[in-house]
């Protein structure tokens, strides 16, 4: 039977060999995964996550044509499940298979295997078999093609009916009778095994049989032990005696090894290598459809992104939230419109503390981030360029602030990005440069939102620099100066009682409301003074 390749990830050998050459493979580091709240959302134990981002436009079709086979039959992702262990099982006696000699321990790690082996093909069979006409994807409708081929071969039904004989063999072997020829003076003079036997001996009355000197009872009566494996015998005497015995059997077994590792080699190695290599891809499928899963449970949408060329840096979701907030929260979640197009490739975000400017920021990394593992975006439309990096300026209490200071670390992540970026990338900063004063911050974001708008990359700058959002078209008079992305200017919408909507609008802001929010906030609005003086009186 020819070798089979399959993939969940990758639509054919040489997309998964670029995807480990680095091609296609954008600047998403685990930092940035962490700060966007996704390493919460999909947890993997065996593999990162950062492995798995592609900007390959063909990769995300396959992966998301999979995906939504798994999401709309639910029998895919519980097979995988129930057979995720079995194939770990496998790799495992393979590690332990490579590092053991040729022994007995071999022969029967190589009995273990096919039975898992056989296993596993079952697992897939019933699974995937009942589920064959419904699925859409080429890869999955492949792979229970293939598996049903493997399940009614002569060869796999030979392999079952060997395997009963030889598991009923070696299961069988209860004892071995062990013969010891004695010199004239009693002491052993050669020893060795005489047979391998299916019944185990029984312990009978040693003392009784020894006065009575009758040794023609039952052959499987025990008349006394070896003293090896007495009490009073040291760790060396039994450890010589076992490595006698292990010999002894090895030597019986030595042809036997030797036959099941070719039939292993030839068969099962074959057959089963395809499905340990997916391994780490079969959890992640597990892991990312669950979250998918989760998400439609609670009412949210998903729907397949349109994908555009990379060099377009489109951008256009209708309908999109933060999946992170809207699982963490109880009530409903809120949608957003939101694009970057010639007009706006760059923003400045403001609005009232706790106005959603965090969310919509996330949300933003998010749906790229979806996109770009091959699953659904969280949104009800999503037009998206692959970007060729996705990066994260958040508030954080780690980094090198002893030596460089809060400012110091935060302008140093902020070159690191400069250095890597590209006009394909996606660039989010929250409140940064929150750690120094309102006049240097405004300067230095400036510079910032400069260099970006040279550089083209589209780019969400959430802020509670009232003045810097001011300043925009200013700064884009700057940026035609060397044809620079230009810069807007989104705002989260708040009420004139200070109701939260939540909602982005792409307008002007309006800082006196901010201002005045933040008062009543803090209860330092005049009105709110006023009364607490009134009350001391």
């Amino acid at each position: 039977m020819n070798s089979f390749t399959f993939s969940l990830l990758y639509p054919s050998d040489e997309a998964r060999r670029a995807h480990i050459a680095a091609q296609n493979r954008p600047a998403i580091s685990a930092e940035t995964v962490e700060s966007l709240g996704l390493s919460e959302l999909i947890k993997l134990k065996n593999s990162s996550l950062c492995e798995y981002f592609t900007s390959d436009e063909n990769v995300i079709s396959y992966r998301t044509e999979i995906f939504s086979d798994m999401l709309a039959v639910s029998e895919v992702g519980e097979t995988f499940v129930k057979v995720l262990p079995v194939l770990s099982d496998i790799s495992e006696l393979r590690r332990l298979a490579s590092a053991s000699e040729r022994t007995t321990d071999e022969y029967l790690l190589s009995l273990s295997e096919i039975e898992l082996y056989i296993s596993a093909v079952e697992i897939l069979r019933d699974g995937l078999a009942p589920v064959r006409t419904s699925l859409k994807s080429e890869a999955l409708i492949s792979l229970c093609d293939y598996i049903k081929e493997i399940s009614e071969s002569d060869y796999y039904t030979e392999l079952n009916e060997k395997l009963s004989a030889l598991t009923s063999r070696v299961r069988d072997i209860k004892s071995i009778t062990i013969g010891i020829n004695l010199d004239a003076t009693l002491q052993a003079d050669k020893c060795g095994v005489l047979s391998i036997n299916a019944k185990p001996f029984k312990s009978g009355d040693t003392l009784d049989k020894i006065l009575r000197m009758n040794f023609s009872s039952d052959e499987y009566t025990l008349i006394a032990p070896l003293t090896p494996f007495s009490k009073s015998q040291n760790d060396n005497q039994k450890t010589a005696m076992s490595l006698a015995i292990n010999s002894a059997i090895n030597s019986v077994f030595k042809g036997s090894v030797r036959q099941w590792r070719k039939i292993v080699q030839e068969y099962v190695l074959d057959n089963t290598n395809f499905l340990i290599e997916v391994m780490p891809e079969i959890e992640f499928a597990i892991c990312a459809v669950s979250l998918m899963n989760r998400l439609r449970e609670r009412g949210l949408p998903l729907c397949k992104p349109t994908l555009c060329p990379i060099a377009d840096k489109v951008f256009d979701a209708k309908g999109i939230y933060n999946p992170a907030v809207a699982l963490a929260i109880e009530g409903a979640s809120v949608e957003n419109d939101f694009t970057f197009d010639k007009n706006g490739t760059i923003y400045v975000l403001t609005g009232p503390n706790r106005g959603g400017k965090s969310v919509i920021t996330c949300a933003t990394g998010l749906s790229a981030a979806f996109c770009q593992l091959g699953l659904l975006a969280p949104a009800r439309e999503f037009k998206f360029s692959p970007a060729g990096g996705i990066f994260t300026h958040f508030p954080t209490e780690s980094g090198d602030t002893v030596d460089k200071g809060r400012l110091g670390e935060e302008c140093a992540r902020l070159n690191e990005i400069f250095e890597i970026c590209d006009d394909s990338a996606i660039v989010l900063l929250d409140e940064s440069l929150s750690s120094t004063g309102a006049y240097e911050a405004s300067y230095i974001a400036a510079e910032i939102l400069l260099g970006f708008s040279k550089i083209g990359c589209r780019t969400i700058f959430s802020t509670h620099l009232h003045t810097l959002a001011a300043r925009v078209d200013e700064l884009n008079e700057e940026a035609c100066a060397f044809s620079g992305a230009k810069i807007d200017t989104l705002v989260a919408k708040i009420a004139d009682d200070g109701t939260r909507s939540f909602k982005i609008l792409r307008t002007k802001p309006d800082g006196k409301s901010y201002a005045k929010d933040i008062a009543d906030k803090y209860g330092l609005s005049f009105e709110k003074i006023s009364k607490t003086i009134e009350k001391r009186i």
